[in-house]
């Protein structure tokens, strides 16, 4: 997974990248659901009830408010439909090969059937239900290094398209730039932010084909069908990265009643539609071009 990490003030580049690398390797260890060793890989072997250690509570107390806030569209018990799919390994080493199309299509079990306790810091998971947590986890990443260097100066910290914010940068607000593609040319759109979160969503991006069509890694959890609305890039601002990310991949499962809901709920958002139509929500910010 890419990332970028940038300093102002008096915060040491060498400080924060410790503080990078310290919550990166926490959250692989505890959510890679492509490790076998990993905790989510051991409780979603194992299911039933879990006591879970401190990181991956915290991990799953992040994909619980990413549930709520996107009214279910972002639902961590999509794992066996990323896998119908064929999205059952480091998406890196899925190689150009059509991947055999799945042969059953169900929705997901559902986000309450995983029985999270935050408080008791358990899990219990019934019969069939086992966890995703890769997109709720990399915002989260973003959201700890930031929490922690904050108190120390500017911050900007991005992974994998989750960007979080905190003080000033070099010469003022951060610029952003935001994509929507994978193919960076250096002539994207830019924002200027303080402190917050942008994630950027896409059904463009990580696809992939099987025997029967192309898939992308945003599963609709009512169907267990890869998201196939009228929008097809989100990038949202919110006042922090978990909840900017679920707000982006909600907005491509939720279809056109997206702009609404961000709206209501105090976000900004860019969408792009299928014909490459523009839609900007809830106080954007004005873009330069680059």
């Amino acid at each position: 997974m890419s990332g970028s990490l940038h300093t102002s003030g008096d915060l040491a580049l060498a400080d924060a990248e410790d503080r990078l690398w310290h919550w990166a390797g926490e959250l692989d260890t505890s959510c890679n659901r492509f490790r076998p060793d990993s905790e989510i890989s051991r409780i979603n072997l194992r299911g039933g009830f879990q006591e879970l250690s401190p990181t991956l509570t915290r991990a799953l107390d992040a994909a619980d408010r990413a549930y709520t806030l996107s009214e279910g569209a972002c639902d961590p018990t999509v794992l066996s439909s990323l896998e119908a799919w064929g999205y059952d390994q480091n998406f890196d080493d899925l190689g150009d090969a059509p991947r055999p199309a799945p042969r059953v299509v169900e929705p997901a079990p559902g986000w309450p059937r995983a029985h999270f306790d935050a408080a008791r810091a358990v899990l219990d998971l019934e019969p069939g239900v086992r966890l995703d947590l890769g997109a709720s986890a990399k915002a989260l990443l973003a959201d700890l290094v930031v929490a922690d260097l904050a108190p120390f100066g500017g911050v900007c910290v991005e992974v994998g398209g989750d960007v979080a914010l905190a003080g000033a940068g070099p010469d003022g607000p951060w610029v952003i730039g935001v994509s929507d593609s994978l193919v960076i040319t250096g002539r994207e759109p830019r924002v200027a932010m303080g402190a917050g979160a942008l994630a950027t969503s896409s059904t463009r991006v990580r696809t992939w084909r099987n025997e029967i069509r192309e898939a992308h890694h945003i599963i609709d959890p009512a169907t267990g069908y890869p998201a196939d609305g009228p929008f097809v890039t989100a990038t949202v601002s919110a006042r922090d990265c978990v909840s900017a990310n679920a707000l982006s991949t909600a907005t491509l499962i939720w279809g056109e009643d997206a702009p609404f809901r961000i709206a209501q709920g105090g976000s900004a958002a860019r969408l792009v539609r299928r014909d490459g139509t523009l839609e900007l929500v809830g106080g954007w910010p004005n873009e330069e071009e680059s």
